[in-house]
């Protein structure tokens, strides 16, 4: 609890001690006068004041106006209890208020805590601590155990375990060695690592989340828009009914105006809007800080609310549903072992660093005797020709077989494939694919649960790989061969099928994705591994590389949108309600406090519900 919220709650004890012990002593006169005076002023002394500067502002319509107005109504009229009660159970739901933005504000707060305070670089033979904002690409730095890792950049030397739980929500600690990427704001457990830089700090993936969340609160939701303007048109005509229904009935009924002032201070307390002012705006600010938890950043409430709409999903491939790293998927020998096929292939492309060899080479797992490896030549277009341990060995795709006229398996299907032939004679061949990702099933399995009419995927692959990890995924479409800009008409073609009030979202990680994520209703960006471009472009951003983290922001989106409703519906029922109850006279002032204050908390505590999202990081 803040100092101020302390403060606020001695006020709050001292005054509700008086004003039970002003009850229960029965004093009448000038001595309850005073008594329920210095209860009113202990606890509504801040409230009386900022009103009171508020109207030399010229802000004369807002809640503070309206408890003073009915407060100081109550004691000209010797209702001294109601006066005190008014402005004392306001303020429990101001606290209750404060409590819940605190607690709101520090699940956003907590992300800010990634932000390094300084960085370990050598200068000389010394090793001294500076701004991470003066250390320049290529220098390297140095981070102990339990230091946060303060720029990105490569490990050059050490082995350690980072935890990324601030980044991505993930409590599993991630480990890093020689030539690994690593990026800012991880706490760096239990080696010493030294990091040569590749991104100044503004350049940063801190820096660049830090940006998001600090904006996220001025890109508002089309409810939060609609309460604002709402507040700004009903308070003053709330104050204007008030003060019709307290005038205008005594002069036509000839009643006295006691009877209807009283009403109409009646009518004042109950109408303050402040359930809703205060509710909807906290909600988003929960959903918004329980995303973040879970390793995904909501760049603004509006686009929260527009997740919660969304009925067509529609993915990148590389980098999205699958992982893009190539890997060995088939090994099909003709007269050898199939370890045999894996060496040779291994071998003749061993001066290569292209993913389709480096595959290859993995696969082997074994060092590579360049001794037996002579005469390479690279066939443009077609493969490579080698003499390994006097043999001669061709690997390449269908055009080289064809160029060497050997007769070969034609293997072409999803997938690239590898064909070997040694001495002439053709020795089989081997399928590289991209890897789907672990969780890619899952997540299209999740989002179809929650709702989405539509899953469809966007790819430059060919029709036959993009047709296989579509039908691996369970996808309702998919379209390849892709160029970025027929991704942009492609996308432009889906956004027209959409139903008027649904959203279309789109999923990329790559640099050409950017142009797609802009034209979505929604961009998600991959953040784990995605893109500069990319990143900046999407309108959320998912911290990890996991599919499954799409489903569980829509689902985060879904309750929040929910919990808006409820108190949307829920504030103006009871509010109209107890209105015309107490415009014809059956509410009392009692009733007034329990439609402004216990309106109010019941909407906060509904709304701190935005921020409980254990149950949607639960695996499935």
């Amino acid at each position: 609890m803040s100092k101020s919220e302390k403060s606020q709650l001695i006020r709050i004890l001292i005054a509700a001690a008086i004003f039970t012990a002003g009850i229960l002593l029965k004093i009448e006169g000038v001595w309850k006068f005073i008594i329920f005076l210095s209860a009113y002023l202990i606890v509504g002394g801040d409230i009386l004041w900022k009103a009171i500067k508020n109207i030399a502002r010229g802000q004369i319509f807002d809640e503070n106006f309206l408890m003073t107005v009915a407060s100081i109504g109550a004691f000209f009229l010797t209702e001294y209890a109601e006066g005190v009660a008014v402005m004392l159970f306001y303020q429990v739901g101001e606290l209750f208020q404060s409590s819940a933005v605190s607690k709101s504000r520090r699940s956003i707060s907590d992300l800010m805590d990634i932000r390094p305070d300084y960085a370990n670089i050598m200068r000389g033979d010394a090793l001294v601590q500076v701004d991470p904002e003066e250390v320049q690409v290529g220098d390297i730095i140095i981070v102990k155990p339990g230091e946060r890792i303060p720029l990105d950049g490569v490990v050059e030397e050490g082995y350690s375990a980072l935890d990324t739980s601030a980044l991505t929500g993930e409590s599993v600690p991630r480990e890093v060695g020689m030539g690994d990427s690593v990026i800012s704001g991880c706490i760096n457990q239990n080696g010493k690592l030294s990091i040569r830089v590749s991104r100044e700090f503004d350049q940063s993936t801190v820096a660049k989340i830090l940006e998001m969340v600090e904006n996220s609160s001025d890109k508002k939701a089309k409810s939060e828009n609609f309460i604002t303007r709402f507040a700004r048109y009903y308070t003053p005509t709330v104050v204007i009914a008030a003060a019709i229904l307290a005038l205008v009935p005594p002069l036509i009924t000839g009643q006295p105006f006691d009877v209807w002032i009283v009403r109409a201070l009646t009518f004042l307390v109950i109408s303050c809007p402040c359930a809703l002012v205060i509710s909807v705006p906290l909600s988003f600010f929960g959903g918004i800080g329980g995303a973040s938890k879970s390793g995904v950043l909501v760049k603004g409430s509006n686009y929260l609310e527009a997740l919660a709409k969304t009925e067509i999903v529609v993915f990148d491939k590389t980098g999205t549903l699958t992982k893009g790293n190539f890997v060995v998927s088939e090994v099909h020998p003709v007269n050898m072992s199939s370890d045999e096929l894996i060496k040779l292939a291994a071998y003749a492309e061993d001066y290569s660093s292209h993913p389709i060899a480096s595959s290859i080479k993995k696969a082997y797992g074994k060092p590579v005797d360049s001794s037996q490896i002579k005469d390479i030549e690279e066939i443009a277009g077609h493969g490579v020709k080698a003499f390994i341990g006097g043999k001669e060995v061709l690997a390449g795709n269908a055009k080289l077989m064809k160029l060497k006229q050997i007769s070969y398996e034609d293997a072409a299907s999803a997938g690239t494939v590898v064909y070997i032939a040694v001495d002439g004679k053709y020795a089989g061949y081997i399928r590289i694919e991209d890897e789907i990702k672990p969780d890619s099933a899952q997540a299209i399995s999740d989002l179809k649960a929650a709702g989405i009419k539509q899953t469809i995927m966007l790819t430059g692959d060919s029709d036959a790989v993009g047709r296989k990890v579509a039908s691996a995924l369970n996808l309702d479409e998919v379209y390849t061969e892709l160029l970025p800009a027929d991704k942009v008409e492609q996308m432009e073609k889906l956004m027209e099928q959409k139903s008027g009030k649904g959203m279309l979202a789109f999923v990329g990680d790559g640099i050409n994705d950017a142009p797609v994520l802009a034209r979505a209703d929604i961009g998600i960006a991959m953040g784990g591994l995605g893109s500069d471009a990319a990143i900046e472009a999407a309108d959320i951003v998912i911290m990890t590389d996991e599919t499954s983290k799409i489903s569980t922001a829509i689902q985060i989106s879904k309750k929040t949108l929910r919990i808006v409703r409820q108190n949307i519906v829920f504030s103006l029922a009871v509010k109209a309600f107890v209105l015309i109850l107490g415009a014809t006279g059956y509410a009392s002032m009692w009733a007034a406090i329990f439609a402004d204050v216990g309106v109010s908390v019941i909407a906060i505590l509904n709304a701190i519900r935005a921020l409980n999202v254990k149950k949607f990081n639960k695996v499935s």
